[in-house]
């Protein structure tokens, strides 16, 4: 396996976590039972999941509401494809 393949492989597993977490978090909140903190939210974003995590704020709309998360995924996600970019 090469340096690409293990890139992309852990692109895709961090951003279904990011994914799976957000729901997650959503069904604790609806439950009322211990929630995943947002500090741990961002981080799966910031490191390299902001996709998944954008997609599980959209599709379970949680912390649909919350600036920091409304306007800092985005803008991670933007700095990552950038990144991504300028590496390819």
């Amino acid at each position: 396996m090469n340096v690409e393949e293990i890139g992309l492989y852990y692109l895709v597993a961090i951003n279904i976590f990011g994914f799976v977490i957000f729901g997650y978090d959503k069904r604790c909140a609806v439950k009322h039972r211990f929630r995943v903190s947002e500090r741990t939210l961002m981080l799966t974003a910031l490191l390299g999941g902001s996709i998944g995590s954008y997609a599980g704020m959209q599709v379970f709309r949680h912390k649909t509401r919350h600036w920091k998360f409304r306007a800092g995924i985005p803008v991670i996600m933007l700095v990552q494809c950038g990144l991504l970019f300028l590496i390819i």
